[in-house]
């Protein structure tokens, strides 16, 4: 066999070997790796390319070595999910960088961090004031979380003592220019009322690279030329000034009947819908 041929398909082995390898070993991100994950991670290509190039060694040495690997990468995974005590010895615990708004410089050089990587980990997070922060910790991943102070934290509805529900998944109707029927079934619509609303929009479906529908039933699109605007949906707001020029209309009968049952009854729906408007008006307005 020719040596081009053998490298090809030994390549190609190694491929799938190594695909259904790393499939066993589960989805990690390069951040969210271990130290011993890192080291397993640069084994296994080098064992794969040594499948591939090696001619003159066995190749399936190169795959029992590679099957050795994985197999002891996921017993320690096991071991990990399993002990605490492992987990800290394989991956390390966590460390305190700043604690009360004051850094601890023994960690800093416990974890070899200089102080001018502490700053640009902290800016990464959107802090520029070493005063701003109230605690920071390193993770095992080598990641630097922080928490704020309570006067920078910033302000939540929870904070203001309201209630918010929850906010359903945005469903992807349209994906380079073609309908997806499931997502548009899973919100309860149908391929008649996406129509209706590219028509509103004045594009075709086969010019939209991305289209979206929210939670509240409106549609976005994103098209393939980007010089084309497309514009902005308007039911929001189209319904709150509804809502507003019914009060106004209320408060207007209101005044200008003469009849006292009535003008009591206008004067009471106008708070009624007023008391709605201020409940749905966070909705409309995002």
């Amino acid at each position: 066999m020719p040596n081009w041929l053998e490298i090809a398909l030994r390549t190609l082995v190694a491929i799938v070997v190594l695909f259904f390898m790393t499939k066993l070993l589960g989805k990690r991100q390069v951040s969210q790796l271990s130290f011993f994950e890192y080291i397993t991670g640069i084994t296994i290509g080098s064992l794969a390319a040594y499948i591939s190039l090696d001619l003159e060694a066995n190749w399936y040495l190169g795959i029992i070595s590679l099957g050795v690997w994985v197999a002891v990468s996921i017993g320690i995974e096991f071991l990990q999910i399993k002990s605490k005590k492992a987990r800290d010895f394989i991956d390390g615990k966590a460390t305190v960088l700043i604690k009360d708004g004051k850094v601890l410089e023994d960690n800093l050089k416990k974890e070899r961090l200089a102080t001018d990587e502490l700053l640009e980990q902290l800016r990464s997070k959107d802090v520029f004031k070493l005063a701003d922060v109230e605690f920071a910790v390193m993770e095992p991943n080598g990641d630097i979380n922080v928490l704020l102070t309570k006067d920078n934290l910033p302000l939540t509805p929870n904070h203001l003592g309201i209630k918010v529900g929850p906010e359903p998944e945005s469903q992807t109707v349209i994906m380079d220019g073609k309908i997806m029927d499931e997502p548009l079934a899973t919100i309860g619509l149908s391929r008649a009322w996406l129509n209706t609303e590219l028509e509103k929009t004045g594009v075709a479906v086969e010019n939209v690279f991305l289209g979206q529908v929210d939670s509240y039933g409106q549609f976005y699109v994103d098209l393939f030329d980007d010089q084309i605007k497309v514009p902005e949906p308007q039911i929001k707001a189209t319904l709150y000034a509804t809502l507003k020029k019914c009060e106004a209309d209320l408060e207007l009968f209101g005044l200008t009947t003469q009849n006292k049952k009535a003008k009591e009854m206008y004067e009471q729906c106008a708070k009624q819908l007023q008391s709605v408007i201020t409940e749905v008006k966070p909705c409309l307005h995002r």
